[in-house]
């Protein structure tokens, strides 16, 4: 169960890392010094020197002809980015758009990048985090500067964010300031540390691993056994199966999570036994790792826990169901659409689109919970549409748009967010104009949406 509430805690919170605009906008405009009048080379000059504001100074003195020229502009936009100010960058490049009748994708992608970054140093919490999840939608190498200055953060959960964006590539797992994160006091972030090194499949950090498998908190012990057992220490997999039969609950539902990430198929029969557990985060934990292990003899059993009193197992029998694959259980996960839990029916709409079922199977409950009030009903929706495959995306995307117009940002934020998974590049005007939202977060999630719109292949 805990890993069902850690998700949507993360979800609502939205999150990555990073620092300054160095390293990711270019430093030089191209075609700016062939060519260029005096001025725009003593403008170009300004900006190599990183006097930004003089720079902006110098354009601003300009006539309406020279501003209005597509390097002069170019310049004004990364000088306004170099400032912390994407809001005004964007109204210019509004300007260079209409000039060259075309989008421009690079500064596109640089204007949108700013609206992270700017808020990677926000006072604000939940607006670091939003920024740190919106990192994790671009490039994993590129971003992997900007997790790793998450790594310093004051707030656990924004840490824990880093140390997930770094995970995602090896340049992110071989980070030495990663590694140097294995002393953090927070057990979730260094537990996500040690599971990050251990898949780096290098033995040098088989020693540090060995010292975390020793630490005080279980949840961390767990990690280190999975890590241990990824870099060729099997003997450690009797300490895990181990873990995975504790009297405690929560251990017991660690490690369960941690034999399904391996898929060991060695744990099925320790799952299976897990499923009529008294804990119900026990159940679920054991209900989604069969799913994961793909043991479809488990399907009769796990259907079984859709008629569960907790609502929280339900939930996760029907993300097991969904990730056995097949359509023997499509029908059992219908009838979980009418669920009394709100989550169950998100959960089993997620489900359903992820089987590759047409949309019109979940249209009804879908559009019924995005006319709800309940502003977590909307949110809920939102993710569970972010889980559309070919077949349902125009009507997933369909339903989306209507949610990026929510009156608060929460719905808002999830919807933008799915877009950028299942969406493509049409999208990119609606995504630019939610660049302009109020909120510092919808911003942010917007970005990060277009960013990873723009970096697709065609």
């Amino acid at each position: 169960m805990g890993s069902v509430k850690m998700n949507r805690v993360m979800m609502w919170f939205g999150v990555i890392a990073a620092s300054a605009l160095a390293g990711i906008v270019p430093s030089a405009i191209p075609g700016m010094a062939a060519g260029a009048s005096s001025v725009a080379q003593e403008i170009q000059a300004d900006f190599d020197k990183h006097e930004y504001q003089h720079a902006l100074e110098r354009i601003a003195g300009l006539d309406a002809q020279a501003s209005g020229t597509p390097n002069v502009q170019r310049l004004k936009i990364r000088a306004l980015l170099k400032l912390n100010n994407p809001k005004e960058a964007l109204v210019e490049y509004g300007k260079l758009e209409v000039a060259l009748k075309q989008e421009d994708q690079t500064v596109l992608q640089e204007v949108a990048l700013g609206f992270i970054l700017v808020m990677v140093k926000d006072m604000r919490e939940q607006m670091r985090g939003a920024a740190y999840t919106a990192l994790k939608e671009i490039d994993p190498d590129e971003a992997a500067p900007y997790f790793e200055d998450g790594l310093g953060d004051a707030s656990g959960p924004v840490r824990m964010l880093a140390v997930e964006g770094l995970s995602r590539s090896e340049k992110g797992r071989t980070s030495k300031r990663l590694r140097a994160a294995l002393d953090d006091q927070a057990a979730l972030v260094k537990a996500r540390v040690v599971k990050a090194i251990g898949r780096t499949g290098d033995p040098d950090v088989v020693a540090l691993v060995e010292s975390a498998a020793k630490d005080d908190l279980s949840a961390v012990r767990v990690a280190a056994y999975g890590a241990l057992i990824r870099l060729g220490k099997k003997e450690v997999w009797n300490d895990l199966l181990q873990a995975a039969q504790s009297p405690n609950p929560e251990d017991r539902a660690d490690a369960i999570r941690m034999i399904a990430e391996l898929k060991d198929q060695r744990g099925a029969a320790v799952m299976m036994e897990a499923l009529t557990s008294k804990q119900p985060s026990v159940r679920a934990a054991a209900a989604r790792g069969l799913g994961h292990l793909g043991r479809t003899e488990a399907r009769e059993a796990i259907e079984q826990l859709l008629k569960d009193p907790v609502p929280g197992v339900r939930e996760s029998a029907v993300g097991g169901l969904a990730d056995l694959g097949g359509s023997e259980s499509v029908e059992a996960i219908k009838r979980a659409m009418g669920d009394g839990s709100f989550a169950v029916r998100a959960s089993a709409i997620a489900a359903l689109l992820q089987l590759g079922q047409p949309y019109s199977i979940v249209a009804s409950a879908a559009q019924s919970l995005a006319r709800q009030n309940d502003m977590g009903m909307r949110a809920s929706v939102a993710y569970a549409l972010g889980k559309a495959t070919k077949v349902s995306a125009p009507g997933a995307i369909s339903l989306l748009i209507g949610l990026t117009s929510d009156p608060l940002p929460g719905p808002k934020i999830v919807a933008l967010r799915s877009l950028g998974h299942v969406g493509d590049r049409n999208l990119v005007p609606l995504l630019k104009d939610a660049l302009h939202d109020a909120n510092d977060a919808v911003r942010a999630t917007a970005a990060g949406a277009l960013l990873h719109l723009l970096q697709q292949k065609k």
